[in-house]
């Protein structure tokens, strides 16, 4: 059976791709959407054969449908809302929203004590092995200079992004000399040993890029990820959801759905060449 979903934020950019991504997958269904720019129920504008419902109503909705997981690529304030009556009703959360302040953080994390939720400032599975190329490359390339550059649409309201934080974090774990992030420079600004430079760029309908350059000893790496369409984001979304619901409640990170997925790939291509060799 397939895992029914509560899609939040559903007139938005990653709302709608969420929505369009699921329309074209058989292990998910929408149960509902919701958007707060939603009109009253009975004019709802109907998006992709699904109708967008007010998001006052989330709480009955929740009850009434009994979703397995809710989506949400929202904004801190009402993703912190949604996410804790989701907890209420005992629904799983998969977080795309970033942003969110320590107060936030603390209030994701008091829904995880009721419902599972699965927080990531990226879907991208390309992200993923992303952090894992930088994290080997800052260790075996100490004392080189870093640069962390990030470029999105004209309309993204946080930065950094949370993705290049996550990649800050990757370096400076990498580093045990806590390296001092920087971001952008102006006038006289010679660069300081050990400082990560932090660079946000804000232009167009640009999906999402991140580069971290290293260079050093007359060489340089460059490690760069570029989205080309907000589905790649909207289909981890997915199933980071189908990995999550059921699960006991408690804090998940999309690493772990994606290794779920890896182990049970290199499974199923051992029973395959298992099989083959009794042939």
């Amino acid at each position: 059976m397939g895992v029914d979903l509560a899609v939040t934020g559903a007139t938005g950019r990653m709302g709608r791709a969420v929505l369009d991504a699921a329309s074209d997958r058989e292990d998910v269904s929408v149960a509902f959407a919701v958007a707060r720019d939603a009109s009253d129920r009975e004019d709802a504008r109907d998006l992709d054969a699904v109708p967008v419902e007010p998001a006052r109503d989330l709480d009955r909705l929740l009850a009434e449908r009994d979703p397995d997981a809710l989506v949400d690529f929202t904004g801190p304030a009402s993703s912190v809302e949604y996410v804790a009556a989701a907890a209420e009703a005992g629904v799983a959360s998969v977080v795309g929203t970033t942003g969110f302040d320590d107060e936030g953080e603390q209030a994701l994390r008091e829904s995880a004590e009721r419902a599972p939720v699965l927080k990531a400032a990226n879907f991208g599975r390309g992200v993923h092995a992303l952090v894992s190329a930088v994290e080997s490359a800052v260790a075996d390339l100490p004392g080189y200079d870093v640069e962390v550059t990030e470029t999105h649409h004209n309309r993204k309201r946080d930065a950094p992004s949370g993705t290049a934080k996550t990649i800050l974090e990757t370096v400076e774990d990498a580093r045990p000399d806590d390296p001092e992030r920087v971001h952008g420079r102006e006038g006289e600004a010679p660069r300081a040993a050990g400082e990560v430079g932090v660079h946000a760029r804000r232009a167009g309908s640009i999906t999402g890029e991140h580069e971290v350059l290293l260079a050093g000893n007359h060489e340089e790496v460059r490690l760069t990820h570029r989205a080309e369409d907000r589905g790649v984001f909207a289909e981890g979304a997915l199933d980071a959801a189908v990995w999550l619901a059921g699960r006991d409640p408690g804090r998940y990170e999309f690493a772990d759905a994606v290794s779920a997925d890896a182990e049970a790939t290199d499974e199923r291509d051992a029973t395959d060449e298992r099989g083959g060799s009794d042939r």
